[in-house]
């Protein structure tokens, strides 16, 4: 990817509301000191670092990462398979890329059907009790980096 498709990108998630998105924590800007397969890193949402037990909490019920995912979490019965296995996904990609494929996925595969964890804006076929509201909250986001973090 070029370095102007990725500024355009980049520009993007921050006009939709990604960074805005995180109001309710301590503001953060996406962070271009690294790229990672042409997207930059995102710096952590809140102070307060991840806790990767409610992180696995929040992946098996309210982020439905199950759904899609299969993880090694042997205690849960169902897991998907349309999306990649998240086993080791903590050796093949650092916290700031986790969060960038939570936050916005879209940023990183266009074409995904992941959600967006974080966007609240721009967004289709959304119910009104849902609207101006993201799926997780910055911290849950932090809790599940954490956990992800935690999976070697």
């Amino acid at each position: 990817m070029r370095s102007s498709t990725i500024r355009t990108a980049l520009a993007a998630v921050l006009a939709t509301g990604v960074a805005a998105a995180a109001a309710d924590a301590a503001p953060r800007k996406v962070m271009p000191d690294r790229e990672y397969y042409g997207v930059s890193r995102m710096a952590p949402l809140t102070d307060k670092a991840g806790d990767p037990v409610n992180g696995k909490v929040v992946v098996r019920t309210k982020g439905l990462c199950l759904s899609c995912h299969t993880a090694p979490i042997p205690e849960e019965p169902d897991h998907g398979d349309v999306a990649p296995d998240l086993a080791g996904v903590g050796s093949r990609l650092q916290p700031p890329e986790l969060r960038m494929r939570i936050a916005d996925p879209k940023v990183v595969f266009p074409d995904t059907i992941m959600p967006s964890f974080l966007k609240k804006q721009g967004l289709n076929r959304v119910a009104a009790a849902w609207e101006g509201q993201t799926i997780l909250t910055p911290q849950e986001i932090e809790d599940v980096v954490a956990y992800l973090s935690t999976l070697k």
